[in-house]
């Protein structure tokens, strides 16, 4: 069967809820740099935010700033056990994937969207994956989207995202497709 629709995920807070491995591994990366993570400035400032809008309110190099996002993306995958699977999610995915095209949309690094998937064994259930490696503009801009939509060539009106945050859910509205909330796992 030819499949007609597509399906998007964000990574973040939609497929996983990663705010404790992402917290941990930026902690463990920031303070080799001298610069102690607060919880509640992560959760207000960094959660769900591209490291190039927060990793400056805590360093002024862009060497470090650089420097920092590349250690967290190897401390991230020693901090994978704090992840959670959304399962039920998962669970209407494998009810998707005969009708829709599958894809990952999101700003974290490829690194890192394939270690969570490797980590949880779904590595193979998305043929597609846009990641921050493959845009120019973060969300709320809805390039990432776009850049899927155009791989698989199918039209808003035979697509569906699935977001968490506000900024992703703004870019899955500029597109024209349908977009479904996950706010709670």
């Amino acid at each position: 069967m030819r499949k007609e629709y597509l399906a998007l995920f964000d990574l973040d807070g939609t497929l996983f809820d990663t705010n404790e491995v992402n917290f941990c591994a930026y902690r463990d990366a920031l303070s080799r740099h001298g610069v102690i993570l607060d919880r509640e400035f992560f959760v207000k400032e960094c959660n769900g935010r591209h490291y190039t809008e927060f990793l400056p309110k805590l360093l002024q190099d862009p060497a470090a700033i650089e420097a920092v996002h590349k250690e967290k993306k190897t401390d991230y995958v020693h901090n994978l056990d704090k992840a959670r699977c959304n399962r039920h999610l998962f669970n209407m995915i494998q009810l998707m994937k005969d009708r829709y095209h599958l894809a990952v949309v999101t700003t974290a690094s490829r690194k890192n969207c394939m270690d969570i998937l490797c980590y949880f064994g779904h590595e193979d259930l998305f043929e597609f994956l846009v990641t921050q490696e493959d845009i120019t503009k973060v969300k709320p801009d809805p390039e990432g989207f776009l850049i899927a939509m155009k791989h698989f060539d199918v039209c808003a009106e035979r697509t569906v995202i699935f977001e968490d945050s506000e900024v992703g859910a703004m870019a899955a509205r500029a597109t024209g497709a349908t977009v479904f909330l996950v706010n709670q796992m």
